[in-house]
Order: C-alpha cells, then structure tokens, then sequence
C-alpha cells in the first residue's frame, strides 16, 4: 500500500499464480483469476481491499491481479512549468477580445466590461489557450516517441479542448519525425467518437494510434498495458478520479520491457488534488461536478457513513418516495449489501440528492428547449430508448430507487456524464469561452521527489532512513546481513514500511539517475543494501546473470536441463525472494518444483542454494 507524497497504492504481497497457467505471461495475457485462498488483493466494484491492512483504497478495474507481479509504480512526475501555467493570464478592461459563441461555435470580438484573471484550471475551459497548448504539446514531444512501442494518453478538458490539442501534439510530432511520423499516430477517443469501442481496440491492438486524447471516456474500464506515459492537461480535484486515471497506466509489459510507467503534469494537478476522502457530511456545493458526485456514489463506504437528513428528505420536491417505499429500498439494501442505513439516512443518500438535481437541472432546461430545436429533441428521444426513462424524469427515477440500485444504473450506462455534456452543448449556454492569443513559452520540465525538491536530496533522505531502520527494523537487518535468509513476508513489510515514508523502486531509480546519469535497474534490496553499507548499485538482471554462470558451472549440464535453468533465471529476473513456492508458481503449468527437480537430475535444492548466495554475493 502506497501512502508516500504523490505515490499511489500499488502494492501488496505476491500471491501464487493459479495452477495449470504459464509463468510467463505476455503483456496482453489475462490469467488473473484464481481461487480466493490465492489472492492478496480483491479488485470489487472499483475498489480495492488489501489483506495487508483493513483499509479500503481506490481501485482502477474490475479484475484479480497480482499486484507485486503485474502492477507498477511511477517514477516522480515530471511538471511542466511555462509563463502562463505560473503567472496565470489578466485582460483588462476594456480590451478587445476574441470570443466563442457557444451557439453558433462562430468567432466574435467583445470589449472586456471588467478586468479578468484566469488560474490554470480555466484554461481550456473559460479561457481558450492555443500559446500553451503548442507549448506543452511541443514540450512532450520530445518525451514521447510516436513510432515506438509505448503507448500514450492524453486527459483534456473538453471534446473541443481534445481536437485544438490533437491539432497542436501533431503539428510537433511533424516537426521532430518528420516523414516517418504516421498520421493515425493521434486520435481522439471519447464519447463522441464514431464506433468508439473499435477504435479503443485499435488503440490496445494496433501499433497505431500511439497516443490516445480522452475527455473522460478512458478514465476508467480499459486495460491496455503498453500505456506508459500518462500527460495531464486538465486538472482533477478528486484523488479518487486521479487514482482511476493513472490506473490506466499501471501494468507491467514484459513484451515492451515496461517496468514503471511516467506521468507529465501541465496543470499542477497535486496542487489541485483533494485528500482521501473521510466521508464527513456533504456541504451542499453547487461548483460540484456530477463527474465527482458520481464517483463519491461510488465508493462502498459512503452506504456507511451518516448523513445530514432522513433517508428520502430531498429538496426535489413532488415526485419524492414515500416514508414506506424508503424503508423497503433501506431494508433490500441492508439485506443486499450488508450496510446498516444510518438513522438519518446515508452519505449516499445526500449524494444522490444533489446528483439528482444536477441531472433534473441539465434535462429539464433541454425538455423546455427542445420543441424548438428539432435535433436535441431527437436527442432527448434517443436517450429515453437508451435509458429506459423519460428524460425529464430521470432524476425522479434516481432518487425513488435508491443508492445502491442508482449506483447499479450508472453502471450500467457509464457514458451519462459525456451524454449530459452532449445535451448542454446542443441546448446552448450564455457562457462564452475567451480565446487568449498571447504567446506562451517554457521555463522548465523538472522532477519532483516529494518533500525532497532534487534527486540527491531524495537519495540522502533514503540513506537516513535506512541507517536508522538498520537497528529497529528486523527484515531491513536481515537484508543489509543475509539477504539470502529474507523471507516473502519480510519484504512485504520493507515495502510497506519504504512506502509509507515515501520511498519506491521507481523514485530512487530516477533520482539515481538523474544524480548519476546511470540508468540502472536495480531492486530494492540493492538499493537498502547501498544506502546502508554502500555496496555497488548493480542491475539486478545482471545480479541473475553473474548467479546463473556459477550454476552453469556446477555440472555438465543437457542442453535441455539448460533450457529449464534459463527458463528459471527468466523468472527470477522478476522475483527478489527465491523460495519453492516462487519455483511451484512460477513452473505451476510444467508440474511445479517436483518436476523441475526431476529435469535438473535432482539437483534443484542445491541450485537454489547456490542462487540465493551468489545474488547478493560482493
């Protein structure tokens, strides 16, 4: 679990993987069932529990996973600063500018009747910024290359914020790679893209697009492991949503070499983000988003915690559940779920109050102006057919049924938020979005590391910590005096124990780097082991390969028995803890370690042995 400055909860123990499956898994390969007995992490509903403490954390998909195996970390985040992201931008009054009617999408000239100031988070949203998306956009083309193997995503503000960005992040492409640039390397995929579901299978398949600009459609509920660089030009307040965005990132790809995934931050979104939240009672807000009620919906504890009214008080007015139909909803929920309704209803149940009338707001506003516009009018037709509801009535219908079943309904139908903004453009807004055209220009692309501003820092905090550990923490004493003797569990509560203060693979892997200009892929246990009695930070992929040439040179090895062993240094290249049920799981498709043993002639304890020594040997 991952409780460090700008980490995410990544981590857990690992757990045998299920019998009869291959231990070499490609990144497009979904053995990720097993028996419950076998799993240390349960993702449910977008939630993930961990065996490793009680706590509930957000969770990005619908799957079981092994977490040490397949989920990854990132390296700290890489922020883009520039004039207008730090100074922000100021018209004055009187100045001429540029504006978008919402209407009729034409461009017209106003005079400013009063002086503005606009901060990040309404760019691209009340101010059009073209400056500073050509600077971003040219700024991370030159972190990401198109015609690679990895893949990229985008998060932007708007349908019209994703197509001036596209425009802009191609434009740069073209610059840097000329003729070998692809045109299908950038395309947008949200809600309003024709056949979407093809075009994100193209997007996981296909070498092309590369990079994928999304609104909200991929915050959640694809899994394509290639993704590997994540640019955010949007800001995100919730830390829930964030957690579902970066989740899009976090599994490993052996088939492209993916060990840890980057994050470009346009907007200074960790300025932005919310602390987890502690379901205290909701403030009625009316700057809330529906985006963000939903998600609070969402989460499993919000059925728990207590609310401001009885469950069914709703300032909706006519059209409310009856005292009987709230007991009913209350009891099935109870009995469905497990939660006890608090006496003056739920958290939930305020949620779905102000969810319902942010919806009834937005439909009936589009029901009153739809006689008079023909194509929102057949709009509003077609959702009554997708929804199953009377537009107009479907705030009342979320309310009568209650938390969990509204929940179950947005679910079900998880474009609601892109289907209500369609319906708000088409009925048209007094909001008319400024376009700025002053130029912008970079100061610097830089690194964060937390409380420590540079890498050295970082590292120095890390040797600190670690010394100081040495005496009070057994496991950390047991990897800096016999590292062969360190257990599984021990190295999960190292991992917890370096999480919670901030320390992770990815970061001190890139603070090495940035320190030493060495990129070097080394594990934890090398790095604890440095920090502490400086011994020489080696990749541990060539720690494997100096332990397999003295196990080649214990015999005469087949070819065949070669083979095996080779199959054994692949998988060790993943695992830091060698014991036999890493030998059972990792050959569990071949018969396990009793197999093995008889391929290696009986000799598979005395090269484990041998392993264990030579890993970590001087």
């Amino acid at each position: 679990m991952r409780t460090g400055n700008f980490t995410t909860p990544r981590s857990a123990s690992r757990s045998p993987r299920p019998e009869g499956t291959s231990g070499e898994p490609s990144c497009g390969d979904s053995w990720l069932s097993s028996p419950c007995s076998w799993i240390d992490i349960i993702c449910l509903n977008e939630r993930r529990v961990s065996r490793a403490s009680s706590t509930v954390l957000p969770m990005t998909a619908v799957v079981i996973i092994e977490a040490d195996d397949w989920l990854i970390d990132h390296e700290p985040p890489y922020t883009y600063e520039t004039e207008l992201n730090q100074n922000g931008i100021h018209i004055e009054k009187g100045e001429t500018v540029s504006i978008v009617n919402a209407d009729t999408g034409e461009v017209e000239q106003a005079d400013m009747e009063d002086e503005l100031d606009f901060e990040v988070e309404a760019f691209n949203r009340q101010v059009i910024t073209p400056g500073f998306n050509k600077v971003i956009a040219e700024s991370f083309a030159k972190e990401f290359d198109p015609t690679g193997d990895e893949k990229a995503m985008v998060f932007c503000v708007k349908q019209a914020h994703a197509e001036l960005f596209k425009t802009a992040l191609e434009t740069a492409f073209k610059e840097l790679y000329g003729d070998d640039y692809n045109q299908e390397a950038v395309q947008i995929i949200t809600g309003q893209t024709d056949q979407v579901a093809k075009a994100i299978s193209r997007y996981k398949n296909e070498r092309y697009p590369s990079v994928a600009i999304t609104v909200d459609l991929l915050t959640t509920g694809i899994d394509v492991p290639k993704i590997s660089h994540l640019l955010f030009v949007r800001r995100v307040k919730s830390r829930i949503l964030y957690e579902q965005m970066i989740g899009r990132a976090t599994r490993r790809c052996d088939e492209i070499g993916k060990t840890e995934f980057y994050i470009h931050d346009a907007v200074g979104i960790y300025e932005s983000l919310e602390e987890v939240t502690t379901m205290k009672p909701l403030v009625k807000d009316p700057n809330i988003t529906i985006e963000q009620l939903i998600e609070e919906l969402h989460d499993p504890a919000s059925l728990d915690a207590p609310g401001t009214a009885r469950a069914g008080d709703s300032e909706l007015g006519e059209g409310s559940e009856s005292e009987a139909s709230q007991e009913l909803a209350n009891s099935s929920l109870a009995s469905d779920t497990g939660h006890t309704i608090p006496e003056n209803g739920s958290h939930a149940h305020d949620v779905l109050d102000q969810l319902s009338q942010k919806v009834m707001r937005v439909l009936r506003k589009a029901t009153n102006k739809a006689e008079d516009k023909p194509a929102l009018k057949t709009k509003l037709d077609e959702l009554e057919q997708v929804w199953g509801v009377e537009p107009a009535q479907l705030h009342k219908h979320l309310h009568a049924i209650g938390p969990q079943q509204a929940k179950q309904f947005l679910i079900e139908h998880h474009n609601l938020v892109q289907q209500l903004q369609d319906v708000k453009a088409m009925v048209g807004t007094d909001n008319h979005p400024i376009i700025f055209d002053g130029e912008d220009s970079l100061i610097e692309v830089k690194q964060g590391y937390g409380v420590a501003e540079k890498p050295a820092d970082y590292l120095d905090s890390f040797s600190v910590f670690v010394k100081h550990q040495l005496n009070e923490h057994a496991a950390i004493k047991v990897v800096c005096t016999r590292p062969k003797d360190l257990t599984r569990e021990q190295l999960k509560e190292i991992r917890l124990l370096l999480d919670a203060n901030g320390f992770t693979v990815a970061k001190l892997k890139a603070a090495w780097r940035s320190e030493t200009n060495q990129d070097i892929a080394a594990s934890i246990i090398g790095h604890i082991r440095r920090a502490a009695l400086g011994t020489a930070l080696i990749p541990f992929e060539r720690r494997v390969d100096q332990a397999m040439d003295k196990i080649y040179s214990l015999h005469s090895w087949s070819k065949v028995q070669r083979n095996w062993l080779g199959r054994l240094a692949k998988q060790l290249n993943h695992e830091v803890v060698m014991d036999q049920d890493f030998v059972n799981h990792a050959f569990a498709s071949h018969g396990g370690a009793s197999t093995l043993n008889k391929h290696l002639g009986g000799e598979l304890d005395q090269v484990m042995g041998t392993l264990k020594e030579a890993l970590w040997a001087s």
